[in-house]
This record gives C-alpha cells, sequence and structure tokens, in this order.
C-alpha cells in the first residue's frame, strides 16, 4: 500500500513537470513566431503547430495570445536578473557605482529579452491591454530611478538638474533603439555598450564625473 501511495504521488508530480514543460515548449515557439513573423501575423494554431501541441492546449495555457505575451514580459526580469542589480545597488552609496549597476541591467534586459520588449511595443498597438502593460512597465523603471537618485546626498547631481530631469536623461540614454542602434547597426558589443553607458551617464548626471 504503501509503495502504490509513493507511485500515486510521483506520478502526479511528473504530471506537473509535463505541463510546465509544454507550457515552455509553447512560449519558447510563441517567442520565435512572433519574432520572425510578426505579432499579428502569428495565430494560436501558428504557435500549437510550432511547438507540436494541439491548439486547445495552447488555450488551456495561456488564454489567448495576450496571455502569451503577458508570460514572455514577466520572464524578461527574471532573464535580466533584477535580484542581482538590487544586490548591486544596496551594496554601494557611491552613486557612480549605482549607475553602473543600473545600466549592467539595462545590458542584461536588452540583451536577453530586446526581443520581447520590441514585441510587447508591437503588440500594444492592436491590444490595448498591452499597450497599458507596456507603458505601466516603462513608469515603474522611472519610479525606480527616482529612488535612486533621491537616495543621493545634495550636490550629487550636475549643477542645475534636478531628479525628474535626470531620470528623462537616463531613459534618452539607456533604451532599447540605442541598444539596437549601437549593437545591431554599429556592431558595439554589449560589454562596450555598457561600458559607455556608465560613463556617459556619470558625466551627464553627476557633478563630478
Amino acid at each position: 500500500m504503501e509503495n502504490e501511495t509513493g507511485r500515486r504521488r510521483y506520478t502526479s508530480l511528473r504530471r506537473v513537470a509535463q505541463a510546465h514543460q509544454t507550457r515552455a515548449e509553447i512560449a519558447d515557439a510563441a517567442r520565435r513566431l512572433f519574432v520572425s513573423k510578426g505579432w499579428a501575423a502569428t495565430t494560436i494554431r501558428d504557435v500549437a503547430r510550432e511547438a507540436g501541441v494541439a491548439v486547445p492546449t495552447v488555450y488551456a495555457a495561456y488564454q489567448n495570445k495576450a496571455g502569451l505575451v503577458w508570460a514572455l514580459a514577466d520572464a524578461a526580469d527574471l532573464a535580466a536578473d533584477l535580484p542581482q542589480a538590487i544586490e548591486e545597488l544596496e551594496s554601494t552609496a557611491d552613486p557612480r557605482r549605482h549607475l553602473a549597476a543600473m545600466a549592467a541591467y539595462d545590458r542584461r534586459l536588452f540583451e536577453r529579452a530586446g526581443d520581447l520588449i520590441t514585441l510587447l511595443r508591437e503588440a500594444g498597438r492592436a491590444e490595448p491591454d498591452l499597450a497599458d502593460f507596456y507603458l505601466t512597465g516603462r513608469r515603474q523603471v522611472g519610479e525606480h530611478r527616482v529612488q535612486v537618485f533621491s537616495s543621493w546626498p545634495d550636490g550629487t547631481l550636475r549643477a542645475g538638474l534636478d531628479v525628474p530631469t535626470a531620470v528623462d536623461i537616463y531613459a534618452a540614454l539607456c533604451n532599447i533603439d540605442v541598444y539596437t542602434t549601437l549593437h545591431i547597426e554599429r556592431s558595439w558589443s554589449p560589454d562596450r555598450i555598457e561600458r559607455w553607458w556608465g560613463e556617459a551617464l556619470a558625466r551627464e548626471l553627476l557633478s563630478r564625473p
């Protein structure tokens, strides 16, 4: 009887693992198709065919295309290792190192999930909820930068620069479009982009870069 109970328990665990694997395979297939074909041209049937599953399986896992994009977007911060960025910010009081840590996080985000960010912007043109999701994410990023910049002592920012303007300058320098231009069009390595961002941010924002 005990062995039978154990077998049932492990059978249940295997089913859970298989369900997670199926969801991951569907998400991977969706990401490939969304990036290669575009959001509008990709159908749930396309995703199911690419993942090798039935159409109802995709609906059961993610409900619809918007649900797939939401799941992919949630994975973006995990890919960029947000906990590492927080640890780096908390380990020092040096504004220059804060900027370097923030630039490193942005580099990881755009390097590992830049296609998802571009996809989310595209999908937002057809799905108001996804457009709101994208804009909310951008606002949250701005709020995080406000928190960091506001923690610095008076006189840290360049003369005449307030925190909101500093956040605007950061957003103008460090974004997916700048990353794509430098990496794809100008053949800069991600390391070079990260270094340049850190130096440029210190030069533009700090009173003593």
